[in-house]
């Protein structure tokens, strides 16, 4: 029998970069500032693409509020007209980002 293998780290960073399309009402705030209503469009285990009228730099602090969870740091990577893409401070757990998914809006997943 062959020996038991831990998942390698390229299967975490393949994992890392794969997104999945959502739709998530989400509470986001700048440092500093008050909670506002937006959306994720899609997201993965590192990272978000969020749907804001709320200007955002590159390299801003936010915090995003999934519904049901605490405030997650992450830091603004690029903006583009209403969007911006989002890196969190600590990538989020497997089963955590499974269920985020699962409890988005299905009619938004391709």
């Amino acid at each position: 029998m062959g020996a038991l293998q831990e998942p390698s780290d390229q299967h975490y960073v393949s994992r890392l970069q794969d997104r999945q399309t959502v739709l998530i009402g989400v509470r986001v705030r700048r440092k500093g500032e008050s909670w506002f209503k937006s959306r994720i469009t899609d997201m993965s285990l590192g990272g978000f693409r969020l749907l804001s009228f709320v200007k955002l730099r590159v390299g801003m602090e936010v915090w995003v509020m999934f519904p049901g969870f605490e405030g997650r740091k992450a830091l603004v990577a690029w903006t583009a007209n209403h969007e911006a893409g989002c890196e969190f401070e600590n990538p989020l757990h497997p089963a955590i980002f499974d269920h985020i998914v699962r409890m988005s809006d299905p009619g938004a997943r391709g």
